[in-house]
């Protein structure tokens, strides 16, 4: 891709003197007394929860911010007053990249490329290199928004990369990204590590910061670890368990085990609850604690997000008060509430959504999982009656979303990827316009909303814009307001897309006490942890689904003798690769 140097002989180094950046309002530094410096060789990752500061740091590395005190170099030039120097050595891909959704891919192509003035021959041989290093020589004709999201980031690597950047800051790239494409982008990027390039990569998926060599985890502004991420993961060693409920259910087990102190954290892993101990705490006195009589206590290979949870204090919820207030839902739980039937959906002679049939069962949560393009947001839209079918039935409680769909939606609650608020409504106003869109109205309505305000303590923001708050708060604020009618089924299109583990942690608090009380969920995801809370899974590819079943039996269908215990992940990856086979044989 680029031409081979070495760090030392180029200089790509980023160093960081005392490094502070303060905004008005807030009661903290935004990024306090940093002090640090980043090697070229490698990928270097920036993690820490939401409002740590590594947006902030970015930009400053970007020469988009001017930090208040401290020192700051890149490639040894200072961001404000050598950015013309920078901006030609660097390249940055914010979370929101700038693509022109209405231009083809060659056309951004040839915009970023006008912007770094590289024409004639070098432009040629620059896009015959990006669009093979990036697999989008196919696709240079296609529009940028009909491009799938693993597709954009790729697109947006390609545009940011040309000029030869010496210097790589990636803000949260893999977002919205199947594990197939992040995949991609990793060996990508790590081929351009190799080659010499300074690579930054701030991410929110911890399983990510394992792949780097060395990780900056921050919190609240302040470097709270430097490191290779190994280092910090070991600490972890015998504090990570794996309990399964031998009496009530995972999801029950979990949210008792939370509440006790020698537990810092807990998940759902498949049939198992995946539980870290505080340290000093011995695993043996777990399930007579828990109440499991007989209960097989397993020591599990810690990750890199059992110890980020721990050093960060440990995960903070223990019990959803959300769940306290929702009532519980009406029904049998061998009742099927949400059902397809041959359901098809076709974009001229394209089908997104092939035949597709599966039933969910009250109190049941329901993943659909794939990669991106493959279908299942089609699917997803139509089963909410947000699109209309080609062909066959999308019902809820036996109802035809085509042609009973104002009756069937009072049933359900909708959670959109990208947070339907009203961003120049305040929260107070969000939750008012909601929940009389949903009917409530007088003193119902105002009921609604404090009970919704003292459950997710929205009282310090009340008159904030949504546009203004944190990640973690638009997702809870969205959340409330999908809410407000008290539905007993929920869809949930990538609820957490983004998020710091925390926050999802304390979301799917609220899911599972929810779910216990017959609540029914139907939810699309790309982060493999988290479609193990689902009971069952249906994995959608090329408008079908390919495999279903609970997420141990997926992982059991690619597990072999060398890899008896496969992720998640693994199972999604292999599982998509193995139709692909086999359709070719065909």
């Amino acid at each position: 891709m680029i031409t081979k140097t070495s760090a030392t002989s180029t200089g790509h180094t980023i160093v960081l003197e005392g490094v502070e950046k303060c905004f008005k309002g807030m009661e903290r530094p935004a990024v306090a007394s940093l002090t640090t410096s980043i090697e070229s060789g490698a990928v270097m990752g920036l993690v820490g929860p939401d409002g740590a500061g590594k947006t902030t740091l970015i930009r400053m590395l970007a020469g988009l911010l001017k930090q208040d005190s401290g020192t700051l170099r890149v490639t040894n030039l200072d961001p404000i007053k050598q950015d013309r120097e920078l901006h030609a050595v660097l390249g940055y891909m914010p979370q929101k990249f700038g693509l022109y959704e209405d231009l083809s891919v060659m056309e951004n192509l040839n915009l970023y490329a006008d912007l770094r003035s590289v024409i004639g021959e070098e432009r040629r041989a620059t896009f015959e290199k990006l669009l093979t290093f990036t697999d989008l020589t196919r696709f240079t004709d296609r529009l940028a928004g009909k491009l799938s999201g693993g597709m954009k980031q790729k697109l947006g690597l390609a545009c940011t990369l040309i000029g030869q950047p010496k210097v790589l800051l990636l803000d949260e790239p893999g977002v919205g990204v199947d594990p197939i494409s992040r995949r991609e982008l990793w060996k990508m990027v790590h081929e351009l590590a190799d080659e010499g390039m300074l690579i930054l990569w701030s991410t929110s998926y911890l399983d990510e910061a394992e792949q780097c060599r060395q990780v900056l985890l921050m919190n609240e502004g302040k470097l709270i670890f430097n490191g290779p991420p190994q280092e910090l993961t070991q600490r972890m060693a015998g504090r990570s368990i794996l309990l399964s409920a031998t009496q009530g259910t995972n999801r029950k087990l979990l949210q008792k085990a939370l509440t006790f102190p020698q537990i810092t954290d807990g998940v759902i892993q498949g049939k198992a609850v995946r539980l870290i101990l505080r340290e000093g705490e011995e695993h043996q006195q777990l399930p007579a604690l828990l109440d499991q009589p007989g209960a097989e206590v397993i020591e599990a290979e810690p990750r890199f997000e059992d110890a980020f949870i721990d050093l960060l204090g440990g995960n903070p919820a223990s019990e959803s008060a959300l769940a306290k207030i929702m009532p519980i839902a009406e029904g049998h739980p061998d009742d099927v509430v949400i059902e397809s039937q041959s359901l098809t959906k076709k974009f001229g002679s394209f089908a997104a959504t092939d035949n597709v049939s599966f039933q969910v069962k009250r109190g049941e949560i329901f993943g659909l999982l794939g990669p991106n393009g493959a279908g299942k947001s089609t699917t997803f839209k139509m089963m909410c009656g947000l699109l209309v079918p080609t062909s066959g039935k999308a019902l809820v409680l036996g109802m035809d979303l085509k042609t009973s769909s104002g009756k069937a939606r009072q049933h359900l609650g909708y959670m959109a990827q990208k947070f339907s608020l009203y961003g120049n409504l305040t929260v107070e106003q969000n939750l008012k316009f909601f929940s009389g869109a949903y009917g409530l109205h007088g003193q119902k309505q105002r009921d609604k909303m404090n009970e919704m305000i003292e459950a997710f303590n929205f009282s310090p923001i009340l008159k904030q814009e949504p546009n203004a708050l944190p990640l973690g708060f638009k997702q809870r604020l969205a959340l409330s307001c999908a809410l407000m009618h008290e539905p007993d089924i929920l869809f949930l299109d990538e609820p957490t897309s983004g998020v710091d583990p925390i926050t999802r942690r304390e979301f799917w608090l609220h899911i599972n006490g929810m779910v216990e009380k017959g609540v029914t969920v139907m939810v699309t995801t790309h982060f493999m942890d988290e479609a193990e809370y689902c009971d069952r899974i249906g994995l959608v590819y090329r408008g079908k689904i390919i495999a279903s079943g609970s997420p141990d039996d997926l992982k059991q269908q690619v597990a072999t003798a060398d890899n008896i215990n496969p992720t998640m992940e693994q199972a999604f990856i292999d599982l998509v690769q193995r139709y692909d086979k086999g359709t070719e044989n065909d």
